[in-house]
């Protein structure tokens, strides 16, 4: 089960986000003939990984920034991609291109700082984006916990399309992160849950200020009362009696193209889908060496990291 859109326009073109995209995708690109030679790639990410004893031991923290900036192999990269694509334009929206540049670079550094707080003393290497994503997903939850977000739900040969407010996907999500980094040990390799679930807090807690500028709750009210709203009260979620959607259960929706109105005239905006599979989307901060999906094949690095 993974996001795949959201129907929540941005009212301005997000060029921070689209500049984010292309950046990692050239770095990606730049390094991806190491993918080759493993003795060359292990050097290259010891180089500019986040290596959380070189941080403690030895005030490294050049890392905090660069690891920001590399990925473990092409899924690792294109569903964390997928994550910024979907969530990072609206927060742009609202925040302004350079506040919101800043707002990610803070988040991802602090979320490798929550990494390192988990295991000091670890030599894994961690790279990923999505320590900086997740400050994003935060953010989002607390400005549009009601947007709708259409998930890709896959089971053995079937798939179905439904969609859910932004709140439960991300809430969900969280949870899943932090209860994952209750139960691994920090100073091994692979999923850095805590990166993952520091970068959400971090992110939640930048875009506060924000929230209450604009008027906190009655944002979110206004945001959402133009007949995209769901009232959660029916799943005991929420209890909000003035969305005219009930939201009873999980809503089936059909994929439009960009520019399709729904029944009610409402604009979609056409956000499109990736194929991308369910491990690499649905955790977009990963540690190096977890790109299961693309198996020993080039693309992925099969070193010891963590990746996020």
């Amino acid at each position: 089960m993974f996001p795949i859109r959201d129907h929540n326009p941005s009212g301005r073109t997000p060029y921070v986000t689209y500049a984010l995209i292309a950046l990692n995708v050239v770095i990606f690109i730049g390094y991806w003939p190491l993918f080759n030679d493993a003795r060359a790639l292990n050097q290259f990410f010891f180089d500019w990984a986040m290596i959380p004893a070189r941080v403690t031991q030895m005030g490294e923290y050049s890392g905090l920034f660069t690891s920001m900036f590399l990925h473990g192999g092409l899924m690792h990269l294109v569903g964390n991609m997928l994550f910024l694509w979907i969530f990072g334009d609206n927060m742009e929206d609202r925040m302004g291109h350079l506040p919101y540049l800043a707002f990610y670079l803070v988040s991802g550094m602090g979320a490798s700082l929550a990494q390192v707080l988990a295991g000091p003393l670890s030599m894994v290497p961690m790279v990923g984006a999505s320590g900086a994503i997740a400050g994003v997903m935060g953010g989002y939850l607390l400005l549009f916990p009601f947007a709708r977000v259409d998930i890709l739900v896959i089971f053995i040969v079937f798939f179905r399309i439904i969609t859910i407010p932004a709140a439960i996907l991300l809430v969900l999500w969280f949870a899943i992160q932090l209860f994952s980094g209750i139960g691994v040990d920090a100073g091994n390799g692979g999923v850095a849950y805590w990166a993952h679930a520091g970068g959400f807090v971090i992110g939640a807690a930048l875009t506060l200020p924000l929230f209450l500028r604009l008027g906190g709750r009655r944002f979110v009210d206004l945001e959402h009362g133009d007949g995209q709203g769901l009232v959660m009260g029916q799943a005991g979620l929420v209890g909000d009696p003035h969305r005219d959607v009930v939201f009873g259960g999980l809503l089936e929706v059909e994929l439009g193209a960009p520019g399709h109105r729904d029944d009610a005239g409402r604009g979609i905006d056409g956000k499109a889908a990736a194929g991308v599979p369910a491990e690499a989307v649905g955790d977009p901060v990963a540690r190096i060496g977890v790109d299961r999906p693309v198996g020993g094949r080039q693309g992925a690095w099969r070193g010891g990291l963590r990746h996020h």
